[in-house]
């Protein structure tokens, strides 16, 4: 079971408190992650990420194991502690500002 945190904004499209659990198994990526969160949850699509180029929004970054995953290959496979469960798949609304 995958553990996936949302900001507020996207917990209420979802219309869920606190986080998400999907239940994938294997080497599971970024990619078959939200495809998995975005069948499961259809509100969410395309505010993740882009639904023709699937390419992530440019304010979201995505976190796990105290890394940021923001840049690394949708392809690529999530780590070991998110896949069994043990740390959250982080869904972060980036922050931006000015003075």
């Amino acid at each position: 079971m995958i553990r996936i945190g949302l900001p507020a904004h996207l917990r209420t499209l979802a219309r869920v408190a606190g986080e998400v659990e999907l239940d994938l198994t294997g080497a599971v990526t970024t990619r078959q992650l939200l495809d998995a969160l975005e069948e499961a949850y259809p509100a969410l699509r395309g505010t993740i990420r882009d639904q023709v180029s699937f390419e992530r929004r440019p304010f979201v970054r995505f976190y796990a194991c105290e890394e940021d995953l923001s840049h690394d290959s949708p392809d690529a496979v999530l780590p070991e502690t998110v896949l069994n469960g043990s740390e959250p798949f982080w869904i972060i609304g980036a922050i931006a500002g000015g003075a």
